[in-house]
């Protein structure tokens, strides 16, 4: 990624729905070209689509919560298997697989806190790979919608 690629890859998380021609124009380069670097970022795999993001309160989605869930035994089938049927529920928004003391965090929404507190009677209390869980309301969710590269570790750190 150099700085042209940098610089486009901003504009089209500010709006992925501008014209191609508008980003070429904001970064300083020829349609063309723009068109091109956009086709190279997509096929390298760092833009891996476009969304349209969602206001959770408009899907009767007001309440978020994270889980973080402890199972047992730890082993790669009972990961998969509690992977892939937790992050189909309709109220798991993201399912993360972590290192430390919980194996899980998802990222729930829910209706009311009623509608949570059934959701975890009932779609955690009954899996018998789950040791324990634990859950978090969130009053706020912030999200930096701008990410631009990092630059590459320093020898200092990386020792």
């Amino acid at each position: 990624m150099d700085e042209l690629d940098t610089a486009i890859l901003r504009q089209l998380q500010e709006d992925a729905r501008q014209p191609n021609r508008a980003i070429a124009q904001k970064v300083g380069i020829a349609p063309s070209t723009c068109l091109e670097r956009i086709r190279l970022l997509r096929q390298r795999g760092v833009i891996r689509g476009y969304h349209a993001e969602v206001a959770l309160p408009a899907l009767n989605r007001s309440v978020q919560a994270m889980v973080a869930a402890t199972v047992r035994p730890l082993s790669r089938e009972v990961v998969a298997e509690f992977e892939r049927s937790v992050s189909r529920l309709p109220e798991v928004l993201s399912v993360y697989t972590m290192a430390g003391s919980d194996d899980f965090l998802v990222h729930v929404t829910a209706q009311n806190i009623e509608h949570l507190h059934a959701f975890l009677l009932d779609r955690f209390t009954e899996r018998r790979e789950i040791l324990s869980f634990r859950t978090m309301i969130i009053y706020q969710h912030l999200t930096n919608q701008v990410l631009d590269p990092l630059p590459p570790p320093s020898d200092s750190v990386t020792r």
